[in-house]
């Protein structure tokens, strides 16, 4: 499969999901409702190039990521995925793994704030892909699970490991990742891992309303606050203190920050462009 390239995202016509962009945001739908949405060999591998080459379209501001037909995704699928790989050697097994693990290293890499808007059932990948993400929304019958455990495997996957116990503590990250329960969405907002809770009718317009506000800021800066996020879990406070006033400096340097000087002293709203 070609790597993804995007030189104009109105025109992006992706294979193994659904695209639209429009007003600064690219809506990324994972297109097989009638089997929950799951991934294949093919899609992981297509929305792993995707969100890599996001890092070079400036007028992709912010992502959002749903799944069609009432569900968000059920994971790797049966038959497609897991049938497979029980035949594979330990070198294929691997090959799988890390290019799995890629796809979360992407969606962090990208410099676009992504949106999971989740209804229904998200687990294994789907609630990796999830957690990968900046921002959560979810709506009362979302279920969302990392069952790894529950088809013999560790809780070890894609980084949830690492990120999960940041999101929502070690202790319950520890319950999901040992049990492969699922999380109710009354939980998931309770314990930091949904930002909201919102009706199924108002789960695209919150999410874009979310998206909307964000490609009205600052979006260089936003990139740059993303950055930081991801590169100060491995840091001491010294280290990461020095790395923020060399990050702030460099956005001192923008536009809008200017812009946002100006309009104050206009006692107007500013007008962000991202640069």
């Amino acid at each position: 499969m070609k790597t993804a390239m995007i030189d104009d995202p109105t025109r992006f016509k992706p294979t193994h999901f659904l695209w639209s962009f429009a007003d600064g945001v690219a809506e990324i739908t994972l297109n097989r409702p009638e089997r929950k949405n799951p991934l294949t060999f093919e899609s992981y591998a297509e929305l792993r190039d995707t969100f890599r080459a996001l890092v070079y379209v400036d007028a992709v501001k912010c992502v959002v990521v749903r799944g069609a037909g009432g569900n968000f995704c059920s994971g790797g699928d049966v038959h497609e995925i897991i049938g497979p790989l029980v035949d594979k050697d330990m070198r294929g097994l691997l090959e799988f793994t890390r290019m799995t693990g890629d796809l979360v290293k992407a969606m962090r890499a990208c410099p676009q704030p992504v949106i999971s808007a989740v209804e229904g059932v998200c687990v294994g990948a789907g609630a990796i892909i999830a957690m990968a993400s900046d921002l959560r929304l979810a709506t009362p019958d979302a279920k969302t699970a990392f069952l790894f455990n529950r088809v013999g495997l560790a809780g070890c996957d894609m980084g949830a490991c690492a990120m999960l116990p940041r999101i929502i503590g070690q202790g319950r990250a520890s319950e999901l990742l040992f049990l492969g329960r699922s999380m109710s969405a009354e939980e998931g907002e309770r314990w930091g891992f949904y930002n909201q809770v919102v009706e199924p009718e108002s789960l695209g317009e919150t999410a874009h309303g979310l998206a909307a506000r964000i490609t009205s800021g600052p979006t260089f800066a936003n990139g740059i606050t993303k950055n930081q996020l991801n590169v100060e879990w491995d840091v001491s406070l010294d280290t990461a203190i020095e790395m923020e006033a060399q990050a702030q400096a460099i956005c001192m340097q923008t536009q809008d920050f200017a812009r946002a000087y100006h309009a104050f002293v206009a006692h107007e709203r500013p007008k962000f462009e991202g640069n």
